[in-house]
């Protein structure tokens, strides 16, 4: 079994920064996809940014410009870099994963439980 489990979130102003972390634990052979998304209290939950397993990025075009995303490959890690954050930001923030584990040689999608982010206008 894999856990993925995220930390960072918080309450900041507008204009502030946070940055999120997230560490995969487990049975893992290997991970093509990181990723985060975010849901807003009423909304789906959408991607916010993804990188995969050569450190390619693509991002929502909310955050583009202002949230960086990384990996470290040896750690199994993924953080969030948020920069100039807005209101509209406010959200619980998923950390996400695609991971072949060392059981099986087959691809499985695993969530962490969400931290929250809030920011006050």
């Amino acid at each position: 079994q894999v856990q993925l489990v995220e930390s960072g979130g918080g309450l900041v102003q507008a204009g502030g920064t946070l940055r999120l972390s997230c560490a995969a634990s487990g049975s893992i052979f290997s991970i093509t996809t990181m990723a985060w998304y975010r849901q807003a209290p009423g909304k789906q939950r959408d991607l916010v940014a993804r990188i995969i397993s050569d450190n390619s990025a693509n991002y929502a075009d909310s955050v583009k410009g202002r949230f960086t995303i990384s990996r470290d490959n040896a750690k199994n890690t993924v953080s969030l870099q948020m920069d100039s954050l807005k209101a509209e930001d406010t959200a619980v923030y998923y950390c996400f994963a695609i991971v072949r584990t060392t059981q099986l040689p087959y691809q499985y999608q695993y969530w962490g439980p969400g931290t929250q982010v809030t920011v006050s206008s």
